[in-house]
């Protein structure tokens, strides 16, 4: 099977989430998809099929399936470009309908997701706690403008803001700890953040629970990341600029809309690069 190989949110020609694509006919069995996606070993494959007006989409890990990833899909709609030129794709999740648009600029490709509904929550005490001990922080590096919670956009995460950057660079943990911790409590990605700028924020996201240790960028999380901002009253000024993977030499750049109306959804934007033609 032909499976495309395009970095998602890409800084220039540099940088960006690999993420896998395979447009198809008709999808593969689940367990032929979680092969495939394992032998891809990227930390998302996503899996498209025409259906009606649009596409049928699926999301593998190497090790599960997830309800949404963003990066796979700025990548499905470099892939889409590609193949039909610029234009909006209607896209059937497992549990939500969303569009991807697709569109060159100038001699680069990029795309922009409208997310699934956001919402968000306090996160449990208790739940605040592991998580910081897992990551080795206390609630002393915690920045109180931007509390710890359970936060969804497709899929759900928990977000822990940190107060300065280099507490965000040393970041570290154990991956079966990791895992254990997200796989029981439901989570896709545990995000944390930094505020450089009430608009600029600096970002890491590990992915234990797909046995994927941190990714380069992240368009679920964000998209759910800037929906919370919008549930707190933070000053995001109608969008917010996302520097990822710079901690792990993938410097990648990320960018979402957010309109007013809680809850609505996120457009997440950026660019993509084919990485068999780097």
């Amino acid at each position: 099977m032909d499976v495309l190989k395009i970095a998602a949110f890409s800084d220039g020609n540099t940088g960006g989430n690999p993420a896998g694509v395979l447009i198809s006919d008709i999808l593969p069995d689940a367990a032929d998809m979680q092969l495939l996606a394992a032998q891809v070993g990227f930390s998302e494959t996503a899996f498209a099929a025409p259906e009606g007006d649009g596409w049928r989409v699926r999301y593998f890990s190497p090790e599960t399936e997830v309800p949404f990833c963003g990066h796979a899909t700025i990548a499905l709609g470099a892939a889409l470009v590609r193949q039909f030129g610029d234009g909006v794709f209607p896209l059937t999740l497992n549990q939500a309908s969303i569009t991807v648009e697709g569109f060159r600029d100038g001699v680069n490709v990029a795309a922009a997701l409208q997310s699934p509904p956001t919402r968000s929550k306090p996160a449990s005490p208790e739940l605040i706690s592991e998580a910081l001990a897992l990551f080795g922080y206390t609630s002393s590096d915690l920045d109180p403008a931007i509390p710890p919670a359970l936060i969804h956009g497709g899929a759900d995460h928990l977000v822990l803001a940190l107060k300065s950057r280099q507490a965000l660079a040393a970041m570290r943990y154990d991956l079966k700890a990791g895992q254990a911790l997200m796989r029981r409590e439901g989570l896709v990605t545990i995000l944390l953040a930094y505020a450089e700028t009430p608009r600029l924020f600096h970002t890491r996201n590990p992915f234990a629970s797909g046995g994927v240790y941190e990714d380069p960028a992240t368009g679920a999380s964000t998209a759910a990341f800037a929906g919370y901002l919008r549930d707190i009253g933070w000053p995001h000024g109608g969008a917010i600029d996302v520097v990822q993977g710079e901690d792990m030499g993938m410097r990648s750049r990320l960018h979402a809309d957010i309109p007013p109306t809680p809850g609505s959804s996120i457009r997440v934007s950026g660019s993509a690069r084919m990485m068999d033609e780097a």
